[in-house]
């Protein structure tokens, strides 16, 4: 990525009432893996695949332009080869989608304990404010890049089968996400939203990245076969090892 760019995301980014949206966010490793309990590392013995997604079309360009100059990524201690590197654009054409989750999708709350110390609560699908949290945030991340109100109307979100709870740790901090397949609901600009930025809290720490299945409207459906979707970019890669969290 261009210097210019990245001091924008990092420095600045797109501000709504004073909270800075990075509008990105990035699935996580694709491939065939195995666990080594001994070392604790995760082991690729093939090519792997990373999925970053963007409504902000510089951005896109930016971050693949660099893969393919630079010919390789650094992640973590491993340097990793570029193989390939694919843009998509696919549009959310309907109201209502069924997503696969890429990485899990975090919804939380900061609230006031009695004695006035904060704790985070984490939501999962179903739960009573699940929708109303999903759809502020949406609606948030819609005015930060469109820079007007969102279009009226809840986005509603029911697991199909079962979710997976995933407990994370960044930089210190427990999290917790939940990942699994995802009947979205609502105004069909929020879902562009959540396809393009992610769904829900910490898109650019790699959480709420989707996989459209399926596009419905009344009885109409589109199905995609699995495709990885948005404005996005697949880098497919050699192999790396990296510790197991």
């Amino acid at each position: 990525m261009d210097n210019s760019m990245a001091s924008f995301l990092h420095q600045q980014g797109f501000i709504v009432n004073g909270r800075i949206y990075r509008l990105f966010c990035f699935s996580r490793l694709n491939g065939f893996y195995n666990i080594d309990r001994h070392s604790g590392r995760i082991l690729f013995s093939q090519n792997i695949q990373l999925i970053i997604t963007s409504p902000v079309s510089a951005f896109v360009e930016s971050v693949a332009d660099g893969l393919l100059q630079q010919g390789e990524i650094r992640l973590g201690a491993n340097v990793i080869a570029i193989e390939s590197v694919s843009a998509q654009s696919i549009k959310v054409k309907n109201d209502s989608m069924v997503v696969k989750t890429l990485s899990p999708v975090v919804m939380y709350s900061t609230v006031l304990r009695p004695d006035g110390r904060k704790y985070t609560v984490y939501f999962q699908p179903g739960d009573p404010g699940y929708d109303a949290l999903i759809t502020a945030n949406l609606q948030k991340k819609y005015k930060a890049f469109y820079g007007q109100e969102a279009p009226a109307g809840r986005v509603k979100v029911n697991s199909k089968g079962v979710v997976k709870m995933n407990v994370l740790q960044y930089k210190g901090t427990v999290i917790k996400g939940y990942s699994g397949l995802l009947q979205v609901t609502g105004p069909q600009k929020l879902l562009q939203i959540a396809v393009d930025c992610g769904l829900g809290s910490k898109n650019s720490q790699g959480m709420g990245c989707l996989q459209v299945q399926r596009q419905n409207h009344a009885d109409r459906s589109v199905v995609f076969g699995g495709n990885p979707i948005g404005r996005q970019i697949n880098n497919i890669s050699n192999f790396v090892s990296s510790p197991c969290r």
